[in-house]
């Protein structure tokens, strides 16, 4: 129990206040930002987003990750892409150039994106390429779900500019609630400078498992340190996450009725209610 103690000393509450996501008036541009790998931020951007098409919101998924596993998980081949979002941070591109409708509307990445940082890295306004891209077709989406690399370098950075929220999957192991505080250190240095209005909005704890004391003790600290802005809904363990990417498919589409598709549901209620849901529930 020290032990655990001293941990939830490190986790000081973010200087943010828990913030309710906007009326649909504005297109909220939620950003899915983790710095540690291997915590469901790509199964969370993609689930959510069609969670919110269910309830009829206009959805637009980008993958800012190299990796293309958001890409993937829609059934398209990164390898076989040749347009994607490296062209339309680095080559001012047109957006629209790189968008596949799937399960909801999805603009794509592939392994050239991991030049991006580079290639960026001497152009004027780099941090803002982003921001510019999403600017002719924002009024056409009601969510804007960005998938981030697990890291906080310029693609990560440009994902921060051009959000208007920040939800943190966080896998329940001592770990990764540590990288907490790097990535609210980065969003302070980002409001400052680029994006005044950049907050985490919730954090969202994955891989729980019930069963074990390790998970449900890192849940309570999470809990402890981020008091409401921690979401009720907690993403279990199942295998039907690895079943459906296979299938090129959200866990809603592949098993709509089965516990992983709610649990996805009951996390969208909770995002687009915002704080009063989370007070209330």
């Amino acid at each position: 129990m020290r032990c655990h103690m001293g941990l939830a000393r490190l986790l000081p509450r973010p200087a943010v206040r828990p913030a309710s996501v906007a009326a649909p008036a504005e297109t909220q541009v939620i950003v899915l930002a983790n710095q540690k790998g291997g915590v469901a931020k790509t199964t969370t951007t993609l689930n959510l987003g069609v969670a919110f098409a269910e309830q009829g919101f206009k959805v637009l998924l980008i993958d800012l990750d190299p990796q293309g596993n958001l890409t993937m998980s829609q059934g398209l081949n990164p390898d076989a892409i040749e347009r994607s979002m490296f062209d339309v941070l680095v080559h001012r591109m047109a957006i629209e150039q790189v968008i596949e409708s799937r399960e909801v509307d999805i603009a794509v990445s592939s392994i050239d994106l991991a030049g991006a940082d580079m290639a960026l890295s001497s152009q004027i306004g780099r941090e803002r390429a982003l921001e510019k891209a999403l600017a002719p077709i924002r009024g056409r989406y009601d969510y804007i779900l960005v998938d981030t690399p697990p890291s906080l370098g310029l693609l990560t950075i440009n994902a921060f500019v051009a959000a208007t929220g920040v939800v943190v999957p966080v896998q329940t192991e001592y770990l990764s609630l540590r990288g907490l505080v790097q990535l609210e250190n980065t969003l302070a240095m980002v409001r400052e400078n680029l994006n005044p209005r950049v907050e985490i909005i919730g954090i969202v704890p994955t891989m729980f498992d019930k069963r074990q004391t390790h998970s449900r003790e890192a849940d309570e600290i999470l809990r402890e340190s981020f008091g409401d802005l921690v979401y009720n809904t907690r993403i279990r363990k199942t295998v039907r996450f690895a079943e459906a990417p296979v299938k090129g498919q959200s866990v809603l589409a592949y098993d709509s009725t089965g516990e992983a598709a709610q649990m996805y549901r009951d996390l969208a209620k909770e995002v687009l209610n915002g704080e009063k849901s989370r007070q209330h529930a």
